[in-house]
């Protein structure tokens, strides 16, 4: 073999070694990807919470039950404290969906996978509640307040999607997350202790008629 062969096959050799690396780094970044949605999705949804907590029922109208819409036109102190409360809950969300994009310490990944798996968990239930109801009242199989009738298509068409989005980005993000630990057992775990428990929750909110 000549030299001019040798060094055309160390080269090749050298390229064949190299290509997986960046499609291991494309894998990483791309699932960073739904961290990034579900951070975003929640730091959209706060913006009304924060809006409707001053007293501006700007889209409220016609996309929410009447009674919280004058709640919130009244300036209700315990309604705006709840308001208020949630969209720092979303902001919450937010910053969970950021921690979930790349490798952080260990209480830290413990606190982001619980949570995310919760907020997964929540999102998808209620989400689901409001699409389900809304095919059912749709379809003449259930009936509401005359005052309600006209939000049916709201919950059905734009909550009920949104929700169940904002889960999938949390179920997403949370599952890749764990995946790319080398600890993926030990934080699987907190996954499903953090399932179980938004499950418990959801569960009984519907049951008592509380969510």
């Amino acid at each position: 073999m000549s030299s001019h062969d040798r060094v055309m096959s160390i080269m090749r050799s050298l390229d064949d070694t190299a290509r997986p690396v960046p499609s291991r780094a494309a894998r990483l970044h791309l699932s960073r990807w739904p961290g990034y949605a579900a951070a975003a999705w929640g730091f959209l949804f706060a913006v009304p919470s924060f809006v409707w907590a001053t007293g501006n029922t700007f889209g409220a109208q016609s996309t929410v039950s009447p009674s919280l819409v004058n709640l919130a036109r009244d300036g209700v102190p315990w309604f705006l404290a709840v308001l208020v409360v949630t969209g720092v809950l979303k902001l919450f969300g937010a910053l969970v969906g950021i921690g979930l994009t790349r490798p952080r310490g260990l209480r830290t990944s413990r606190l982001m996978v619980f949570c995310g798996a919760g907020a997964a968990t929540l999102l998808t239930w209620h989400g689901g509640l409001f699409v389900v109801h809304g095919v059912l009242v749709e379809t003449g199989a259930a009936s509401v307040e005359p005052d309600l009738a006209a939000l049916t298509g709201w919950y059905l068409y734009l909550w009920g999607p949104w929700f169940i989005a904002g889960g999938l980005a949390f179920a997403g993000a949370t599952a890749l997350y764990v995946r790319h630990r080398d600890d993926r057992r030990k934080l699987s775990l907190y996954s499903v202790v953090g399932t179980l428990g938004a499950l418990i929750l959801s569960v009984a909110s519907t049951v008592t008629g509380i969510g």
